[in-house]
């Protein structure tokens, strides 16, 4: 039977798109989404930063944004994300203890110091006799400031204490009798402190940053580089191994992406290999 070019062309143009449609599909299939959540400030923006790069090599990255400490280890739990970025090992491993919970470290990214701020004086050790500290509920925090008030010469944790884990029950000399109140959310820190309440207001970097304050200039004091609070990329157990978990750490670790974070917070947020 003679078949006409006419039909023949046809033919040719269906089959060249059948095969182009294949093809594109094919891309598509080997495109990994994941949803990593994250808290605004730096978290979000130094996972949209490496999102293009990603996207290269094939990782589709969604970013979902919380504003508190709360919800995003109980998203990750319940299979709503792939990995969350917001939180360092210390405040993981209280969750995961409160929790039953079994999440895991992915891998350091970077510091964020936290600070102490004040409109009553200009050096933490000069804080006056009943001066009062405010701190925020998130427990994990509380070695960090106990640290940076012994350091300063304010008091002194009981011997045998792990400073790290300690608590404010913990303090064994307060010569100062300083009061200490701490129940309040993390992420109103940066309005007390510009209300101007209390003597001494300790703030996570994030949360000041995202409030306009400049921890290098506005802080009068600031945690050591020798600090073991590095945030990290938390996942559920197992999903460390992950290909697509595996390039987004690759990302976040490479020498690029660190030497973008310090320049772009300008020192407030510091890579975690300059902590190493």
């Amino acid at each position: 039977m003679k078949i006409s070019k006419r039909i023949l062309g046809i033919v040719g143009v269906a089959a060249t798109t059948v095969l182009l449609a294949a093809c594109g599909n094919s891309k598509s299939s080997n495109e990994t989404t994941i949803t990593v959540g994250a808290s605004a400030v730096p978290h979000a923006q130094i996972l949209k930063h490496v999102a293009p790069q990603l996207k290269k090599e094939g990782v589709n990255l969604k970013v979902k944004v919380f504003q508190d400490y709360v919800m995003p280890n109980k998203a990750l739990a319940s299979k709503e994300l792939d990995a969350n970025y917001f939180q360092h090992i210390p405040f993981l491993k209280e969750w995961n203890k409160a929790n039953h919970g079994t999440l895991v470290s992915a891998g350091g990214v970077h510091l964020e110091p936290i600070s102490a701020y004040s409109k009553k004086v200009k050096n933490l050790k000069d804080i006056k006799k009943g001066g009062t500290v405010l701190v925020s509920s998130n427990t994990s925090d509380y070695g960090r400031v106990l640290t940076m008030l012994q350091d300063a010469g304010l008091i002194k944790v009981k011997k045998g204490i792990d400073i790290t884990t300690a608590n404010f029950s913990d303090i064994a000399s307060n010569p100062k009798h300083l009061k200490f109140k701490y129940s309040y959310e993390p992420k109103l820190m940066p309005s007390i402190y510009k209300n101007g309440e209390g003597d001494v207001v300790f703030i996570n970097a994030n949360y000041a940053v995202q409030s306009g304050l400049d921890p290098r200039k506005d802080a009068i004091d600031t945690e050591k580089s020798t600090s073991p609070y590095v945030n990290i990329v938390a996942v559920r157990k197992g999903d460390q191994n992950k290909p697509a978990i595996k390039k987004l750490m690759k990302a976040l670790q490479s020498k690029s992406t660190q030497k973008w974070i310090y320049n772009h917070y300008k020192g407030a947020v510091l890579p975690a290999k300059s902590y190493k």
